[in-house]
């Protein structure tokens, strides 16, 4: 692997670049946060090859949402599921979209 190679995965938001200590620090949060989101299964962190969990920019960005439900008082269980939700309605609505689309196109083809 060459450095830029190294450097194009860092642009990659899946990319599971952080650890969970950098992770913490970056939400402004504890590791205990991490991890009881993890057992909620909202986010599941990649392991290092040391068993270390290991996150990604769009995990973070999950992580802070859950953060900011419970910095508002929803209990951490109701936060992941209100977030589950909301990624389920984002991808309805993305393939309701794409379904528009078609059938616009089919349409337009008759």
């Amino acid at each position: 692997m060459t450095a830029d190679d190294s450097y194009d995965r860092l642009e990659d938001d899946n990319y599971p670049a952080y650890t969970m200590g950098r992770a913490a620090e970056m939400l402004g949060t504890t590791q205990n946060f991490l991890r009881a989101i993890g057992e909620a299964r909202l986010i599941t962190p990649l392991r290092s090859e040391g068993g270390h969990r290991r996150y990604s920019r769009y995990q973070l960005r999950i992580a802070a949402r859950a953060r900011e439900l419970v910095d508002h008082g929803t209990p951490i269980e109701a936060a992941c599921r209100i977030i589950i939700l909301e990624d389920q309605l984002e991808e309805a609505k993305r393939i309701n979209a794409e379904y528009r689309r078609t059938a616009s196109l089919h349409t337009a083809d008759t």
